[in-house]
């Protein structure tokens, strides 16, 4: 993610709280190896795709992707464990956390509403880091406003054809499999919407544009041009795209409040350690009462975000009950908190923490793409007060 540190890790004494197991323990000491071996710190982020490649591949030999495709779909997926592991990453390594995100993001759909077949095909393949995936739903005037959806599918005997096309979607170029979301027209809006899976050498798959942004990662347009691609590789039935979308999301959209939260405390352990280091007035940075008010701040917002986070992955996975506000709600409060802190610290680091370079500045950069995608802070205020109006 950025410059060296002599920090070593997230701290662990979260793992206390009642949300977790002895299988959770494990996965955190699993996690904290696995960085400490070198894995990461070793891989090469000036050229972003083979970065993410190898990232995939290192992170499948060790065993880690089980947390995200549910060991290759032998397992459902255990949310605390997606959350654990995005946090960790997200602490050490801001592509790292995407490369694992994305494994079970583009492969959820597949292991929700997959027949047998697909998923003996990619759920492994996606686990051990052989294949790459990607999950495809927004379009430049449909991101947030999924019923105004334009790319299309039309059934043609035993195949779909595919035309359109999908923008903003993350491992777009280097992906093998796409979980692709297309208006099919069985009924208006969302309810003609229906999910199918594309390969990466499909005839009439292509990559139109690639696109960068501020906290680099494989991102692109893909375009489908009269795609033709067999009938069975629906998800579920025709008209179930929408509902299979929002299951995925619901499952993985805490764990993008978990990536939130591995940036905010690497934020505030850099702080901490810097401001201890500061001479300032003849003392240091951590002795002025006014940076100790802003580390009370920020370990208060991390830790009101990790409560609400693990929490809904615990309802999840313990309580087996639906976690579409729950899940909302530690979105928006730990994406929004951890922006604070993050902002927080560069005005700690002063002129250094908006260096190049500079792992604040880095932060900085990683952070704010997450207030955004999975649905914006302010599509998560709406689906909240749905929630609440439902009652």
């Amino acid at each position: 993610m950025a410059a060296p540190t002599t920090l070593k890790g997230p701290g662990r004494d979260f793992l206390d709280w009642p949300f977790f197991d002895d299988s959770h323990k494990a996965l955190a000491e699993k996690l904290d190896a696995f960085a400490a071996s070198g894995a990461l710190s070793n891989i090469d982020h000036s050229d972003t795709d083979k970065a993410c490649r190898a990232i995939v591949k290192a992170l499948g030999q060790a065993g880690l992707l089980d947390a995200a495709t549910g060991a290759g779909g032998s397992q459902p997926i255990d949310s605390r464990a997606a959350c654990l592991t995005r946090e960790t990453l997200a602490w050490h390594d801001g592509l790292a956390d995407f490369a694992f995100a994305m494994q079970g993001l583009g492969t959820g759909a597949i292991g929700l509403s997959g027949s047998e077949e697909l998923r003996r095909t990619v759920l492994p393949k996606a686990q051990s880091g052989e294949w790459i995936s990607a999950f495809a739903l927004s379009e430049k005037e449909a991101g947030s406003d999924v019923a105004a959806m334009a790319c299309v599918a039309r059934k043609d005997g035993d195949h779909y054809i595919l035309d359109g096309e999908k923008t903003w979607i993350s491992n777009g170029g280097i992906a093998d499999v796409y979980t692709v979301f297309v208006r099919t027209g069985e009924a208006p809006g969302t309810r003609g919407i229906s999910a199918l899976v594309v390969l990466a050498d499909d005839p009439g798959f292509s990559i139109a544009e690639r696109i960068d942004v501020i906290a680099p990662h494989p991102l692109a347009t893909i375009r489908f041009e009269n795609c033709r691609i067999p009938a069975s590789r629906l998800l579920g039935s025709p008209g179930e795209g929408f509902k299979i979308a929002m299951r995925t999301l619901d499952i993985f959209r805490a764990s993008v409040a978990a990536a939130a939260l591995g940036f905010a405390k690497r934020a505030l352990d850099e702080s901490v350690a810097y401001a201890k280091a500061r001479p300032m007035f003849g003392n240091h940075l951590s002795d002025l009462q006014l940076t100790q008010a802003a580390f009370g701040d920020m370990a208060a917002e991390i830790d009101a975000g990790a409560l609400l986070t693990y929490r809904a992955a615990w309802r999840r996975d313990v309580q087996g009950l639906p976690t579409t506000k729950e899940a909302a709600m530690a979105k928006m409060v730990a994406t929004e908190n951890a922006q604070s802190v993050i902002d927080r610290a560069v005005q700690i680091f002063g002129g250094r923490g908006v260096k190049s370079g500079e792992i604040t500045e880095s932060l900085y950069r990683e952070i704010r793409a997450l207030r955004i995608y999975e649905g914006a802070t302010e599509v998560q205020k709406l689906i909240i007060a749905r929630e609440l109006l439902k009652a």
